[in-house]
């Protein structure tokens, strides 16, 4: 049997988008309305929040840890979170789960080798981009990691927490984002992870500049090889 999976939600539309992921594309590899079984928790963003603004990781996967305990109660086997930002509490929540992570950055850093690329831009909230969990993922696999100048950083965390987290996806929004990929573009990216797990509900690959790279889509599919591991 398929493994269990556990989604820790933390903003609603990037928990909605990765656990339709693994629904639908478990459906093209098992068969028709095929999928493993999937339990989600969410605790409110607001609660994350708190944590982030603060600086207080520890909060942050205590909460992320807690979420994954609530779902190991319920027989899920392994733990995924489709929010880039709260990997920066990784080791803390890893540490007080009583069951295995995958971590984002590290899925979309084994793509971003995979594909041959050396220099790739993130996108996404100001604490992920100018934070560790990327540039510690990337320096692994020997990629240089780029963000955005600091104007184009404070818009694009306004956009993600001003509209993007409430489902809003406005052409004006999206043509912002574009040109800040082409930005990257001309600093020699090869090119960009969307880290934020709502843009690529916002940025449709064919909108881009650059090759994307899309940490939510990706984490769903490593879930789902994970959860059929035992399948082969």
């Amino acid at each position: 049997m398929p493994q269990h999976i556990g989604i820790v939600g933390c903003s609603a539309e990037g928990a909605a988008l990765c656990y339709r992921t693994i629904c639908r594309e478990g459906a093209e590899r098992l068969g028709p309305h095929a999928h493993p079984e999937i339990t989600m928790h969410t605790f409110p963003l607001n609660r994350y929040m708190l944590g982030i603004e603060q600086g207080n990781w520890q909060h942050v996967g205590q909460l992320l840890a807690t979420s994954a305990n609530r779902l190991a109660a319920v027989g899920a086997q392994f733990a995924i979170c489709p929010d880039n930002t709260v990997h920066q509490a990784f080791d803390d929540a890893i540490a007080a789960s009583s069951i295995p992570w995958l971590h984002i950055a590290a899925v979309v850093a084994e793509e971003a080798m995979r594909r041959g690329f050396s220099r790739i831009g993130i996108l996404g909230t100001r604490y992920l981009m100018e934070g560790p969990v990327y540039r510690k993922a990337l320096a692994r696999a020997g990629i240089v990691m780029v963000i955005p100048e600091t104007p184009e950083r404070r818009r694009i965390n306004s956009c993600i927490f001003d509209e993007l987290v409430y489902g809003s996806f406005t052409e004006s929004t999206r043509r912002y984002f574009v040109q800040a990929i082409q930005n990257l573009q001309q600093d020699g990216c090869q090119a960009v992870v969307l880290g934020c797990t709502e843009i690529p509900l916002l940025v449709r690959p064919e909108d881009s500049p650059l090759p994307t790279l899309d940490s939510t889509r990706l984490l769903a599919r490593a879930a789902l090889d994970r959860a059929l591991e035992s399948e082969q």
